[in-house]
């Protein structure tokens, strides 16, 4: 029921957070929709701002180049319109670039809103107009005069504006159009008007070349909106990273301070319920060997004995509960001595050997010989042993067989094996019984049913030495749970006192008796 209950909760999680992650996609489809029909673009607003900061950074970057191109561009003019129209034409174009170029450094200082954008948006296309205009007058009047080389000098300056404005406003399509169309349709007219086959080519050939600039404008366009979407996305996941990062850490602290009240809570409460029921089994024992005289009705007496079985029971549990809850708040200490491993679990052999024959289950033990005694607490590997050996002996069916073995582990410390032949356990189930108080199918329809705290309880106690914990499980086939001790714990791997000694290598014979290190 346990595991049954644990799958329902998966689910609902999965369906909680399936229903969550789909209204923020609704959310941000609303959203973009929403900015979509506020938008001057079709784009969203930040898009906007981002396009048009675009636009006024490459105007100032390149402000320099241009203030040079035109003034060379009105120099070399003055050879077919004269010194003084050209002085005209270079003063207009300049003073139209600096108006651009002012607009541009009050948009970067502006507040950002949709207002703002609008009125700049206009103000920028206006200004690229102007300035494309004024090329226009310059071609024109190179066209006038009729010169040799005054119309070839024409078309390299309709391609030079063309070029250099789709490449500096391509982030506002419209500016490009508004600065580059003007120019080439001057010269376009200009090339027809004369007629001449060679005419029609080039008029063929500028048209063609407009058409080139201004698609590559729109292709770079296109590049800065991938790139504003794509950093877009990763801001908003990296948004949502953090939310989630910042609820998660919420929820661990929060669960944190729950299991330690939980453990604070278990620990009090077991203190309080040991009193009366250390009375309940002195009184409950009196009575069961009729120490104050005989019942007078004999059943009496097997009434007195369930009470002190149940209450030992009852002990036994709060027991349990208490040091759980003394490890999991980290107030159990250990009281730590030379321990022999072996030595534990020939006597835990000893004390379940009468209950494992009276269930028809055979131990077999299996020591290395002269194994050094352990740096640990000896009450907290007794209690290892037997919360292993008692489960083992719980599961185990009649006619089955358990073997504990006890010796090196390849990096030169100590292991206990406890291995038997019971049912198994499932792999998916695993997880449930080292949690508190869990317990697998098979415990649920054992007949001898405990409260789900041995196996955590010796995880528990196997870290407080520095050790691992290894559960090896296969339904039909049986169960092996193997707990080391680190070799920091082994008495002889500690060097004498003033001197520095290294820890001789592990014979082999040592290393393939190492459960963990066959399985490695």
């Amino acid at each position: 029921m346990t595991g049954h209950k644990a799958r329902g909760d998966e689910r609902a999680a999965d369906a909680a957070r399936a229903a969550h992650e789909q209204r923020l996609k609704l959310n941000r489809s609303v959203r973009e929709t929403r900015d979509a029909l506020t938008s001057a673009t079709g784009l969203k607003p930040a898009y906007d701002h981002e396009l048009l900061k675009l636009y006024a950074e490459h105007r100032l970057g390149g402000s320099f180049a241009l203030y040079l191109l035109v003034s060379l561009v009105g120099l070399a003019s003055s050879l077919w319109t004269g010194g003084y129209q050209a002085l005209i034409w270079t003063f207009l174009a300049l003073t139209i670039h600096s108006l651009n170029i002012a607009a541009c450094r009050r948009f970067m200082k502006a507040p950002v809103n949709m207002e703002t954008q609008r009125h700049f948006r206009i103000i920028f296309i206006l200004l690229d107009f102007l300035f494309g205009i004024s090329w226009v007058l310059n071609i024109n009047v190179l066209v006038d005069v009729g010169q040799q080389g005054a119309g070839d000098f024409s078309l390299f300056a309709m391609l030079l504006v063309v070029a250099v404005f789709s490449m500096l406003a391509a982030s506002v399509p419209p500016a490009v159009y508004a600065s580059t169309m003007p120019v080439a349709g001057m010269v376009v007219i200009q090339y027809l008007l004369r007629g001449k086959p060679q005419d029609l080519v080039l008029a063929g050939l500028t048209a063609g070349a407009e058409a080139y600039f201004v698609m590559v404008a729109n292709r770079l366009h296109q590049s800065a909106i991938s790139a504003l979407e794509a950093r877009s996305q990763l801001d908003d996941l990296i948004g949502e990273m953090e939310q989630a990062k910042a609820k998660s850490e919420e929820v661990a602290r929060r669960a944190e301070a729950a299991n330690l009240a939980k453990s604070r809570f278990l620990a009090q409460m077991s203190h309080e319920l040991r009193t009366p029921l250390n009375a309940i089994l002195g009184f409950s024992e009196v009575m069961k060997n009729q120490l104050l005289g005989a019942h007078a009705v004999p059943v009496y007496g097997e009434y007195a004995g369930d009470i002190h079985d149940s209450g030992q029971h009852l002990l036994n549990l709060i027991n349990e509960i208490l040091d759980l809850s003394r490890i999991e708040a980290g107030r159990y200490e250990l009281n730590e001595e030379a321990v022999s491993l072996v030595h534990a679990a020939e006597e835990c052999h000893h004390l379940l050997k009468l209950r494992a024959g009276s269930r028809g289950v055979t131990i077999h033990d299996l020591y290395e010989p002269a194994l050094p005694k352990l740096w640990a607490d000896e009450r907290a590997v007794r209690q290892i042993c037997l919360n292993l050996l008692s489960n083992a002996i719980k599961f185990t069916p009649q006619g089955g067989e358990i073997w504990i073995k006890a010796g090196w582990t390849a990096s030169g410390g100590q292991y206990l094996s406890v291995r038997d032949t019971g049912p198994g356990i499932p792999e998916e189930e695993i997880s449930v019984v080292l949690s508190s108080f869990g317990q697998g199918s098979n415990a649920l329809k054992s007949a001898e049913q405990g409260a789900g705290l041995g196996l955590p309880i010796v995880k528990g106690l196997i870290d407080l030495h520095g050790g691992s914990f290894t559960l090896r499980s296969k339904l039909r086939e049986g169960t092996e749970v193997i707990v080391t001790f680190p070799a920091e714990r082994v008495m002889t791997a500690l060097p004498p006192v003033g001197e520095t000694s290294t820890q001789p290598e592990m014979p082999d014979y040592q290393k393939s008796r190492d459960p963990l290190a066959q399985s490695a």
